[in-house]
């Protein structure tokens, strides 16, 4: 990133006077060259400007996801008012968009077999979880009608998608969720927590636990930890700011999630099935949430959104961990 020039002030001022106490005639020269550009008159300044700029379009690309392979990820992008799901390489070369119907599409998932993403379509009337072939056709809906569901994720076996219920059907109020989960050859739901909000459930790589957001109050939620069938529950972040989007390392040893703990913004943290302390990720502005590993463990994409003059942009970053 380019410095951003700072003009001297008073602070510079002084830190030249001392300079040029001891620093000879060169320091002398040097400050009476500053000075001179603080005290010439206006004509010799640049103008001031006409008007400041104001920033007309606005971006919005979130929510990514990895092909197994590494070599692909689906991410959602705002297209002609419509939130459509795109595939590129990892560094956004080579976009080609996959849905083209009249709804929107959020949540993709890749499956780990690499044949099919699963994702949320959103319509006037619909809110459900759908499956599609990884090239976009083929698309059905593997939710109930008339239950709102959102966030599908993956079991390892790519034979079933587990999801939860809305928690926003009534905004800014929040009202219960549940995780579900749906077999994909029977078509069979079962239950797997409920009794408040649950959101964002995510398996691990082994099957063996379940991490998923949990709302305990107005202002805090928690990375929960479960068994993989969804029993025995235990606050793993613990924290009395707002921590949620849960995602697993590759070798199911850690957990990267969303939190505003730092008290701006959102930003992305790591840490381990023992809850121990979390480490940030990067430094960035905005609301970073949804972290997404890359399938080598080494790299954590996330969605980052800032407000820009009358609008938001949302960008994919990339972090790349040390080794």
């Amino acid at each position: 990133m380019t410095p951003r020039p700072v003009n001297p002030g008073r602070g510079a001022l002084l830190t030249l006077t001392r300079e040029a106490a001891f620093g000879g005639a060169a320091m002398r020269c040097a400050l009476l060259v500053t000075i001179g550009m603080l005290c010439a008159s206006p004509a010799a300044r640049p103008a001031d400007p006409l008007a400041f700029p104001i920033q007309l379009t606005h971006s919005q690309n979130f929510d990514p996801s990895f092909a197994p392979d590494g070599k692909r990820i689906v991410y959602v992008s705002l297209i002609a008012g419509r939130e459509e799901l795109v595939i590129s390489n990892p560094d956004g070369a080579n976009p080609l968009q996959i849905s083209h119907d009249s709804a929107d599409h959020e949540d993709p998932a890749w499956s780990p077999d690499g044949k099919l993403i699963a994702y949320t379509y959103i319509s006037k009337n619909e809110e459900r979880i759908f499956v599609m072939q990884a090239d976009g056709t083929g698309a059905h809906a593997i939710s109930a009608a008339g239950k709102r569901t959102i966030h599908p994720e993956w079991s390892a076996d790519s034979t079933r998608v587990i999801y939860c219920t809305d928690d926003d059907l009534a905004p800014p109020r929040k009202n219960n969720a549940d995780i579900l989960v749906t077999t994909l050859s029977s078509m069979a739901t079962v239950t797997l927590i409920t009794g408040g909000i649950n959101t964002y459930p995510t398996w691990s790589p082994d099957m063996k636990h379940l991490a998923f957001r949990k709302i305990i109050g107005e202002e805090n939620s928690e990375v929960f930890i479960a068994d993989g069938d969804g029993t025995h529950l235990r606050n793993l972040t613990n924290n009395p700011f707002f921590d949620g989007w849960p995602a697993w390392s590759p070798d199911g040893q850690k957990i990267a999630f969303a939190s505003n703990r730092r008290g701006h913004g959102y930003q992305i943290f790591l840490t381990d099935l023992a809850g121990s302390v979390p480490q940030l990720v990067a430094n960035t502005e905005g609301r970073g949430t949804a972290p997404r590993w890359a399938p080598d463990g080494k790299s954590i994409y996330f969605t980052n959104c800032q407000s820009k003059d009358y609008g938001v942009d949302c960008e994919i970053l990339v972090a790349r961990l040390p080794p």
